[in-house]
């Protein structure tokens, strides 16, 4: 079995090749790709095969490693790949941000520029490990005795390099027994919540409960949810986050019944150049991903379709971001 399945790994870098679990074709399926070639990871990324802002941003940085491989020196060869890597999907700032601290690194080294970008990139893996761990034990402090938890989307081992971001703090909560279950929203149109969060909760052995996205109102309404707990693709200097299309909602509910409302991400997802929500690109994806579900057709081929992939939370509806560093509270300035 591989290690990504023996140690509940998404992705792993062994030195020579970047091994990652195809997202796509869970939970039916359990894959890993192992690949030397820059392009298949970056394919990986667009497809969602690849996802999670974090796990995009150490994906990236390995990438721009075998595209200097490939270059063979070459730098402004590889410069053009690394910055077609950089652009793979705009709104996770974890992969333009790696990018940018392996460009640096190679302009920084005397010396042969690899191994420079190579010691970067394992760092900001490892990192991100760290910054998992940290995030959790900080988490910690918010979840209630006997609780049950409400998530969106998917914020595991599967998005990042370690135990992940929200989904990182459940399952710590979990191992104290301080959590008793996980709610979690099948997140349309392409199910992450339903095929990888339930998917990781199973193997974890931590309960977890289905639910349709429009049906978290009534959820609520039926005191079901002592709070609500996800993750980040990118957040504002002002704490506005952009997360998987649905969290706005959410957070409108949990404010309706005042149910604390938690965001958890690594200082890799904060970006300085935004200076609030609509400083955020939001990606709009095809209209295909709405009428046809698992490859399965849902509506009229041709039917128009809306399809964000994430929206903006306002700060005003967060009651705390969880990073590595602790636990911070509104006013947002960052």
């Amino acid at each position: 079995m591989s290690i990504l399945f023996q140690q509940n790994r998404g992705l792993w870098w062994d030195g020579d090749s970047f091994h990652f679990i195809e997202q796509t074709l869970l939970p039916f399926t359990e894959k890993v790709i192992v690949t030397r070639d820059w392009r298949v990871i970056v394919d990986a990324i667009k497809r969602l095969a690849i996802r999670g802002a974090p796990a995009i941003g150490v994906s990236g940085a390995y990438a721009s490693i075998l595209a200097f491989r490939e270059a063979k020196g070459e730098m402004n060869q590889w410069r053009e790949w690394s910055s077609l890597i950089a652009k793979a999907r705009p709104t996770a700032v974890n992969l333009s941000w790696a990018i940018q601290k392996l460009l640096d690194a190679s302009d920084q080294f005397e010396g042969n520029p690899e191994d420079a970008i190579l010691a970067t990139a394992n760092k900001i893996a490892s990192d991100d490990e760290a910054m998992c761990e940290q995030m959790a034990e900080h988490g910690l402090e918010v979840v209630p005795e006997g609780s049950s938890a409400l998530t969106h989307c998917n914020t595991g081992f599967l998005v990042t390099y370690g135990i992940g971001t929200s989904l990182g703090v459940l399952r710590r909560a979990h191992e104290k027994g301080r959590l008793e279950q996980v709610y979690a929203c099948e997140a349309r149109p392409l199910g992450q919540g339903a095929r990888l969060t339930m998917w990781e909760l199973g193997r974890l052995g931590i309960p977890g409960t289905l639910l349709c996205d429009s049906a978290v109102g009534r959820l609520m309404q039926d005191g079901k949810v002592d709070f609500v707990m996800l993750g980040a693709d990118r957040i504002a200097r002002n704490g506005d986050t952009a997360n998987k299309i649905g969290t706005f909602q959410l957070a409108v509910l949990a404010d309706r019944f005042h149910i604390p409302f938690y965001v958890v991400a690594p200082s890799s997802t904060f970006d300085p150049a935004a200076r609030n929500g609509d400083d955020i690109p939001v990606e709009y994806r095809s209209d295909e991903e709405v009428w046809k579900y698992q490859g399965n057709q849902v509506a009229p081929a041709g039917s128009g379709a809306y399809n964000p992939a994430f929206d903006v939370t306002p700060n005003e509806l967060i009651s705390a971001i969880i990073r590595e560093d602790g636990i911070i509270k509104p006013p947002y300035r960052f």
